[in-house]
């Protein structure tokens, strides 16, 4: 069957409903979020379809539906039945509506043909009014104190669509404070407001049925399982999915108010998974990262490991200082201008196959494009370093690089990566390959002993921090951890993502792709892009795995290519 012969899918069965008097065609189905079977379309989902908020606190879209806050309770009507079943009509020719007497939970009902919802009737505003008061009763009055200011759904919630004013004036219930709920979370129980959304993604997604709610009324609290710490992997997307204060985050406790931090979109580098995040700084420095939704990798969580993976972008060794041979010789710093011309000049008289390259899968495809290229025209052979850890049945992968799949398809390595390391050896040791270019690894460590590495007559070496393999390097380029720079990775499935830039790197480090552009452009005379957007073009006509992407059409959360 060819192309124009595919039958196509029939469209989903839709319902039409309207909301706020607006009419939006929605599916009568949407997969659960955590079997994926289809359950009814519910009337929060619908008013989300027609750009309607409706306040809530314990519906969350990736998590089953508990329905205990009663925040989204709305209004509705259904089209009236006469006595023989069929539809009353109204002058107009239009159904009329039987408006249900009670009100309903927007996030578990579902909806059907015809139904109307209401939003804003002065009977819903005085729903949300007290169940506001009713959530503020017991809650303490410390918001300029509270970490979750400038996040806080109750804080938002009570000046759009609470009461200016309480008419509570008897003593508020005290809970614990400050509780160890574990080594990475702290749990205010007096602002809890029992939502549940922590208990389900506890359970339901992380598979570790660690929080429950104990004793009664209003001193009902959340609590781990006696004799045990709430200790996974996780952990801290509960923090991300409180709606107020109670639980937060150690590491980001008390370290920046939200709303000096400047929001950045990124990529997570602790593994193959490529979780999309969002980076939080200020001021040149890094304060959090937090996951950024992206259905098509890790919905909107990500694992604490890879979460708290940036302290290192800020260690007081980063090695931020080009260094030559000539330099150390005439002692005086060297410059980027004149390395890159020592090294082209060294480069371009090499005998072919004297060159070989290792290169990072922590590089971008950018990156490792151009060291492709590099070695193309030097007869180089390359190779990258396999990294590994335990992974789990979630969001952690096994293969610790970012860009292993792009390392693949750019060619810098084959299938089974590392697996040249050892020819490599031997070519040294034989004297055949006398030119070595290692880029983000202390190859000492997998195979190339400093002995080895001594019989070199060059040893050009880029990396962020200090290592073995740096302190042996003839020239040493400092070069950028991904949040310094702008470029893509290739993830485990093959999803092609960009991050860009949210800080400035330290002293003399340069983004790898800036100086490998103009070291490329040397050695093969062939002027490339100068700028990202056109390398990567380039890139995409170039390796036929990504033939047909554009930087332009990569989005947000990237485009998948068949490995």
């Amino acid at each position: 069957m060819t192309p124009s012969q595919t039958i196509a899918a029939p469209p989903p069965d839709k319902i039409k409903v309207k909301v706020d008097g607006r009419e939006v065609e929605v599916p009568r189905t949407v997969p659960d979020p955590i079997t994926g079977k289809p359950i009814p379309t519910t009337m929060i989902q619908a008013c989300a379809a027609a750009n309607v908020d409706v306040p809530h606190y314990c519906y969350h879209p990736k998590l089953p539906v508990a329905g205990n806050c009663r925040m989204c309770l709305v209004e509705f009507g259904t089209p009236a039945l006469g006595p023989d079943r069929r539809l009353v009509m109204n002058p107009d020719g239009t159904p009329k509506m039987a408006k249900s007497p009670r009100p309903a939970i927007a996030c578990a009902t579902p909806i059907s043909p015809g139904m109307e919802i209401y939003t804003s009737t002065p009977a819903v505003k005085q729903m949300r009014e007290g169940v506001l008061e009713f959530l503020l009763i017991n809650h303490p009055l410390d918001c300029p104190i509270c970490d979750e200011a400038g996040e806080c759904k109750l804080q938002e919630y009570s000046v759009e669509y609470g009461k200016a004013e309480s008419r509570f004036i008897e003593p508020k219930v005290h809970k614990p404070k400050a509780v160890d709920l574990g080594p990475r979370i702290v749990l205010d129980d007096e602002r809890c407001i029992l939502c549940t959304r922590c208990i389900r993604f506890t359970r339901d997604i992380a598979g570790d049925d660690a929080l429950g709610i104990v004793n009664r009324g209003s001193y009902s609290t959340l609590t781990a399982y006696p004799g045990r710490q709430f200790d996974n992997n996780y952990t801290l997307n509960t923090v991300d999915i409180c709606p107020v204060g109670a639980l937060t985050s150690k590491d980001f406790r008390f370290q920046m108010r939200v709303w000096f931090l400047k929001e950045t979109r990124s990529i997570c580098t602790s593994c193959a998974t490529g979780c999309n995040i969002t980076v939080g700084s200020r001021e040149g420095r890094i304060y959090r990262y937090e996951p950024r939704e992206n259905d098509a990798v890790n919905a909107c969580w990500m694992c604490d490991y890879g979460r708290l993976n940036y302290k290192w972008i800020h260690r007081e060794d980063r090695l931020t200082q080009v260094q030559s041979p000539k330099s150390r010789v005439q002692g005086r710093p060297a410059t980027w201008a004149g390395a890159l011309a020592e090294i082209s000049e060294l480069l371009a008289r090499a005998p072919q196959g004297s060159v070989a390259i290792i290169a990072s899968a922590r590089q971008t495809n950018e990156e490792l494009y151009l060291l492709k290229k590099l070695a193309d025209k030097l007869g180089a052979a390359t190779d990258s370093i396999p990294r590994s850890g335990e992974g789990d049945r979630l969001l952690l992968n096994a293969d610790r690089n970012p860009n292993a799949q792009g390392a693949r398809l750019t060619g810098i390595c084959s299938a089974d990566m590392g697996g040249r390391i050892a020819e490599m050896a031997r070519a040294i040791e034989k004297g055949a390959v006398r030119t070595l270019v290692v880029f983000g690894e202390d190859v000492v460590k997998h195979g190339l002993g400093a002995g080895l590495l001594g019989k070199l007559e060059t040893l050009i070496v880029s990396d962020i921090l200090p290592n073995e393999t740096t302190k042996l390097a003839h020239y040493l380029l400092p070069g950028c951890a991904h949040v310094e720079k702008r470029g893509t990775f290739t993830n485990a499935k093959g999803r092609v993502q960009k991050f860009m830039k949210a800080i400035e790197p330290r002293g003399d480090a340069r983004p790898e792709w800036e100086f490998l552009h103009e070291l490329v452009s040397r050695v093969t005379g062939q002027q490339g892009d100068a700028n990202l957007e056109g390398l990567f073009n380039r890139m995409a006509k170039e390796v036929p795995a990504f033939n047909g992407l554009a930087w332009a059409g990569l989005g947000n959360t990237g485009v998948t290519v068949s490995l």
